[in-house]
């Protein structure tokens, strides 16, 4: 696999990787970041994955950049030998269609589908987070079924509320934040995937699988109750490689 390096300004690095969205690239790009996490490179300020790169940001005046590549070139040599700690797989409960999900009859009506199955659909495989963006805790899934893939509006809203469920293209995510966007709502969790006020603000993170669970109006409204008092607990369990086949 071609692997290039880019100076950022005087600041950081750019690890490129073949321009693919795939499993394979993550891994590594995941490897590569627990790897720099582990060691704990003296004058490392920052690591930012993405699909297909790392951009690593350092302190200059504590290392230099021909000795922050060399050590990149060390880690990516022996990848081979790295183990990743399992994948967290978290839950996350939708209430699909109504209000909350104004595009999901468009969505069921495009791909000639009902509406329950196009939400057995959406709900019947766990989704690679392959890495957050756009907004704070925003995930970019991976793994959304052909048959829902689905163009996104011609003239985006305003304002999407925090928590909607979309269908953006061949992708699927759920709104970290109130937002602008042009993604198809089909549903929304009352799960914050961003809260400024914890002490880990972003609840998910690249690497981690996230299964969507279809809930009704009485459940939603529970969860949704219990998340303001803080008394929810979300369902996450580690998620071996084997599974994952």
């Amino acid at each position: 696999m071609k692997i290039d390096f880019k100076p950022l300004g005087d600041r950081g690095i750019r690890i490129g990787f073949p321009q693919v969205i795939s499993p394979e690239v993550n891994r590594m790009i995941r490897a590569i970041v627990f790897m720099l996490t582990k060691e704990q490179i003296h004058g490392i300020l920052e690591l930012v994955p993405t699909y297909a790169a790392i951009s690593v940001y350092y302190e200059p005046k504590l290392i230099r950049y021909g000795d922050m590549k060399r050590k990149l070139e060390e880690i990516i040599e022996g990848l081979d030998q790295v183990k990743l700690p399992p994948a967290r797989l978290v839950e996350i409960p939708v209430l699909y269609g109504g209000e909350k999900g104004p595009d999901l009859d468009y969505v069921a009506e495009y791909h000639g589908l009902t509406v329950d199955e196009v939400v057995k659909l959406h709900t019947s495989r766990p989704y690679l987070v392959y890495m957050i963006g756009f907004t704070p805790g925003f995930p970019y899934l991976g793994g959304l079924p052909e048959k829902l893939a689905t163009p996104r509006l011609n003239n985006p809203r305003p304002k999407i509320p925090a928590g909607s469920v979309g269908i953006g293209g061949s992708q699927t995510g759920i709104y970290s934040i109130d937002a602008p966007g042009g993604w198809r709502i089909i549903g929304h969790t009352p799960v914050r995937l961003y809260d400024p006020d914890k002490e880990e603000p972003v609840l998910l993170k690249a690497g981690d699988y996230l299964q969507f669970k279809a809930v009704d109006k009485e459940e939603y409204l529970r969860i949704k109750e219990m998340i303001s008092r803080e008394k929810y607990q979300l369902r996450i369990r580690k998620w071996e490689e084997e599974e994952k086949k």
